[in-house]
């Protein structure tokens, strides 16, 4: 899970939440050192222009029936 993704305060309490939550971010921590390091980049385009960004909506909503 990304940090990022944390946006609400939480409060961990008691001695086995509190070990529950150690042991998340462990294992969280194991995963990423499995995981491959060469990883296929994903590919995208910054879109700035309003007119470019509006084409593309309506090419999504004619896409996906809105």
């Amino acid at each position: 899970m990304a940090t990022s993704s944390i946006t609400k305060n939480f409060v961990v309490s008691g001695e086995k939440q509190v070990e529950m939550f150690a042991d998340a971010i462990e294992e969280s921590y194991q995963e990423s050192l499995t995981r491959p390091k060469n990883t296929t980049s994903i590919k995208y385009r910054e879109l700035k222009d309003p007119d470019e960004i509006g084409k593309l909506m309506e090419k999504w909503k004619k896409a996906h029936g809105e």
